[in-house]
């Protein structure tokens, strides 16, 4: 999912609009759906708790902490900008 918000992004700032910056999108809003439905946890976290007691922030994925505390907000400043871009260009 990261890979297809960095392409959202990239795509948005250098015009490379194309079929897969459409599916990208429609990707990352299927996310949002499903963290909708599981109150902001990825399901694979709530399956990963069943097999470790080490439940500090990030244990689930191989981040830094700052990063794996900060992601949901990195990511969706950097998706929203490239959604905002892709549209504008769309449109213009």
């Amino acid at each position: 999912m990261a890979s297809a918000i960095l392409f959202v992004f990239y795509a948005g700032v250098f015009n490379h609009i194309n079929i897969i910056v459409w599916i990208c999108i429609g990707l990352i809003f299927l996310e949002l759906f499903i963290l909708l439905i599981y109150k902001w946890k990825c399901p694979l976290t709530v399956l990963g708790k069943r097999y470790t007691e080490d439940i500090s922030v990030g244990f689930d994925i191989f981040l830094p902490k700052w990063l794996a505390r900060n992601n949901k907000i990195i990511f969706s400043i950097l998706f929203l900008v490239g959604l905002g871009l892709v549209l504008w260009r769309v449109t213009n």
